[in-house]
């Protein structure tokens, strides 16, 4: 995969299953955009873009760290910190194993991601 130019404005973190470990940077950033596994009865591959306020907004089932991710922007609700949050949701096969390995076939998605990511950080005010 070719280097991609990001702008100034932004920082890439891979949170992994940080849960809140995370729950720091929503003081730090006014906007992040969280890119996630989730399944839903979408066709696998299909990319959605929420703007979650709550941990009900969600989709139900996100990958192996649903549980922390929910907690976390409930306890930045309660703490009254809460940056404007885009996911990234990318849909993955029911039969697919919840691990942190990329399937092939979500690999070949990795472009499409990037575009969506890109047209949402086009619309960020630039400070």
């Amino acid at each position: 995969m070719e280097n991609i130019e990001l702008p100034n404005k932004v920082d890439i973190l891979d949170g992994g299953t940080g849960g809140f470990v995370l729950l720091s940077l929503f003081h730090e950033y006014s906007t992040i955009i969280i890119i996630d596994a989730t399944l839903n009865d979408e066709e696998p591959g299909s990319i959605m873009v929420l703007e979650p306020k709550y941990s009900s907004d969600f989709p139900k089932s996100l990958s192996t760290h649903e549980l922390g991710m929910k907690d976390m922007i409930e306890s930045a609700t309660l703490l009254g910190k809460v940056p404007k949050l885009y996911l990234v949701a990318v849909s993955i096969s029911p039969t697919q194993d919840m691990n942190m390995k990329v399937t092939p076939f979500l690999q070949k998605k990795i472009p499409s991601i990037i575009d969506v990511v890109f047209k949402i950080v086009d619309k960020l005010p630039s400070n």
